[in-house]
């Protein structure tokens, strides 16, 4: 795909089919993420991987709203390390760019996703650090649900020229 179609046509992806997305893609889909930019360039976050069925259901009742992932192939956590990167404000920049790359590999490689706002609501966060049993010095900041999509979302126009600025407010 090219990137501008990427990008403009990526949606959020909630239904997905029974079908399994292979390993191999997965690491693809984290390794865009890698490529992502970050403050200092510390690359400081972790990915949590989880593809058990049986893990999936139970996660799906643990967010608020990730229902679909009782129905997902995979779920991915992009959680931020402290000993690495201090900042829990430059973590949450990192992972963001981060999941932002990998939601952009996993449509241009013809999969669904949706990002899961983890960080920073606490009780998602405790949520989190419970279900995945996280270290005290990883922050848990968004969580991906991926599959093969069973939907096609519509795509609206989402320009707006008049919140473009040119030189001054």
């Amino acid at each position: 795909m090219e990137t501008q179609e990427t990008i403009f046509n990526r949606r959020s992806v909630r239904k997905y089919t029974s079908k399994k997305i292979e390993d191999r893609v997965i690491e693809k889909i984290i390794k865009a993420g890698m490529y992502a930019p970050s403050a200092r360039n510390l690359q400081s976050w972790h990915f949590v991987v989880c593809c058990k069925h049986k893990m999936l259901s139970e996660l799906s009742e643990v967010h608020p709203y990730g229902k679909m992932l009782a129905e997902a192939s995979h779920a991915i956590l992009v959680c931020g390390d402290l000993t690495i990167e201090p900042s829990v404000e430059y973590n949450l920049i990192n992972c963001s760019a981060a999941i932002q790359n990998m939601l952009l590999m996993t449509h241009n490689l013809g999969f669904g996703a949706v990002w899961l706002g983890v960080y920073p609501r606490e009780e998602r966060v405790t949520a989190m650090n419970s279900f995945f049993v996280l270290p005290e010095y990883i922050i848990p900041i968004g969580l991906i649900s991926l599959g093969v999509a069973a939907e096609t979302p519509d795509f609206p126009d989402r320009f707006k020229p008049e919140r473009i600025h040119w030189e001054k407010y």
